[in-house]
């Protein structure tokens, strides 16, 4: 599905967070995406939809508002799930308050 290109690591994180079959995840992404299946592979729609929700793209510039575990923290919001290097940040931060 072409990673980050497309939506590929988000279909696999579903694929591996909850177990989910391939079409099983690629119906939960699109949903949660508010996209049709179809325009999971698209690679155009899917940079413009990237940018648009702050999530990381292939071609990051200096100017890319997220990276890194910024752009886990909104993917794990968007598709509703934990990841453990973002549940991790949470606990460092938490502890240094």
């Amino acid at each position: 599905m072409g990673g980050v290109r497309t939506s590929g690591d988000l279909v696999g994180r579903m694929q591996l967070n909850k177990k989910m079959r391939l079409n099983e995840a690629k119906q939960y992404v699109a949903d949660k995406l508010r996209v049709s299946v179809s325009d999971l592979t698209d690679e155009v729609a899917m940079r413009g939809l990237r940018e648009d929700l702050n999530i990381s793209t292939v071609y990051m510039g200096y100017d890319a508002p997220a990276r890194g575990i910024e752009a886990k923290y909104r993917i794990a919001d968007i598709l509703g799930i934990d990841i453990n290097s973002v549940q991790r940040f949470k606990n460092i931060v938490s502890s240094k308050k």
